[in-house]
């Protein structure tokens, strides 16, 4: 679906040792349920905080905007701090190294610890950026992630305008749907990992880019909708999303090995009464991507192994490209890739991982037709696909919503087309 804390340490403190566990996070409501429609009230979610990994290093700087505390997951504080001084931390054999002012031998053995700062309006800072709530530092094998502990609706503030661009007012219907969406796919994923953190800043889960990311009409539909989310049922459900459909999404079977669900099925974008879409206005609603023999051949070597069964050598030249089946939406279920040593199939969302630019950029969508042209001898010159849209397809078109906002939809209707047979309550 997107980027995502200095002390003075005394001769007791600098020796200080943390025994803490890591915080228990309660789990969402997120198991499959039965099928969907009118039902009692959907039960309430606690208020919590979120977990985002803002990445992971061997060591690492945090800060904040105002004086902080570094406490433990007591609330004991170990060291505190200025406005803009840094505390350092370094993974070490049998612990973590925590540096400020000069003093090396503060010893923790057990994480996280966390940069608390002082007052509403400062902010915990990590690689030059502003976020809310707190930064955590929490060890795994020889690396630390960071952590930024926040609250569902903070933490959304920095995800929408990240996940659907800078818009205008005529387009904050789409900013509404955007912000539900967004709400219901991290509240199913709090608590359900062994990791640190619920989810990641980056596109493995939602990007999200803290204060510097907010705007105000993205903070403005967050607060209108403040604790709405998808329900299927009595369950939430996440909002699956992409940029652009190319003109009907999919259904998760097409896509990924995954079942399919009765709230993502295919949706047509076309706009009644015409042969535009609502997502045509999206820079990538059609595309072309090309790449010459060798360079083909290249990329496919580097990455068709992580998605089909090849063996270690080298492959050699591509002989052909073929698709061997598409799906109900039209994208291509199945692609063989015939190279010099044997025959290759490479199917649903595996294709956008393989068919990689140079740069090592996936395909844009399954959505394509592909076009070969031979040189003289027979052989493959050049592969070009042309296709549709831009992301997995299945759930919210992104660009979708947007035209569907200016044609004066509201959020709630653009939910219920994506997401057919959901609908918007309060989770908390």
């Amino acid at each position: 679906m997107a980027t995502r804390a200095t002390a003075h340490v005394g001769p007791v403190v600098a020796r200080y040792v943390v025994f803490a566990a890591v915080a228990s996070i309660l789990g969402a409501c997120a198991r499959s349920g039965p099928s969907g429609g009118p039902s009692s009230p959907p039960p309430p979610v606690d208020a919590r905080s979120v977990r985002v990994s803002l990445g992971a290093a061997a060591s690492v700087a945090l800060s904040a905007t105002d004086a902080w505390r570094l406490v433990d997951h007591d609330g004991r504080t170990v060291a505190r701090g200025d406005s803009g001084e840094r505390v350092s931390f370094s993974s070490a054999p049998g612990g973590v190294r925590v540096a400020h002012r000069g003093v090396t031998d503060l010893t923790v053995t057990e994480l996280p610890l966390s940069v608390v700062p002082r007052g509403a309006a400062a902010f915990a800072t990590f690689n030059g950026r502003r976020y809310r709530g707190q930064l955590s530092v929490a060890a795994a094998d020889t690396f630390l992630y960071v952590i930024n502990r926040i609250d569902v609706e903070s933490y959304l503030r920095g995800v929408v305008p990240r996940e659907i661009g800078v818009r205008t007012a005529t387009e904050r219907a789409a900013v509404e749907a955007q912000a539900v969406a967004a709400r219901s796919y991290v509240i199913t994923r709090l608590g359900n990992s062994a990791r640190p953190f619920d989810v990641s800043a980056t596109t493995a889960d939602q990007v999200y880019g803290g204060v510097e990311s907010e705007n105000a009409i993205a903070n403005a539909a967050i607060d209108a909708t403040a604790g709405l989310v998808l329900y299927f049922g009595d369950r939430i459900v996440s909002g699956q999303y992409y940029s652009a459909c190319g003109g009907t999404t999919a259904e998760p079977a097409e896509l990924w090995r995954s079942r399919n669900e009765p709230y993502l099925q295919r949706v047509s974008d076309r706009i009644p009464g015409t042969d535009r879409y609502y997502c045509d206005v999206a820079p990538r609603f059609r595309w072309e991507r090309s790449w010459r023999a060798d360079s083909l051949a290249a990329v496919i070597e580097r990455y068709i192994r992580s998605y089909v069964d090849a063996p270690p050598e080298p492959l050699g030249a591509v002989r052909d490209v073929v698709v061997e089946g598409r799906t109900a939406s039209g994208r291509v279920a199945v692609l063989r890739v015939d190279m010099e040593h044997g025959a290759y199939r490479v199917r649903g969302n595996d294709i956008r991982n393989v068919l990689r630019s140079a740069g090592g950029e996936p395909l844009n969508s399954t959505y394509f037709t592909p076009d070969i042209v031979t040189a003289a001898d027979g052989r493959l010159s050049r592969l070009t696909v042309r296709g549709l849209g831009y992301g997995h397809g299945v759930g919210m078109c992104q660009w979708g919503a947007i035209g569907r906002a200016r044609a004066g939809q509201d959020f709630r209707m653009i939910l219920r087309t994506y997401y057919p047979g959901t609908r918007v309550a309060r989770a908390y």
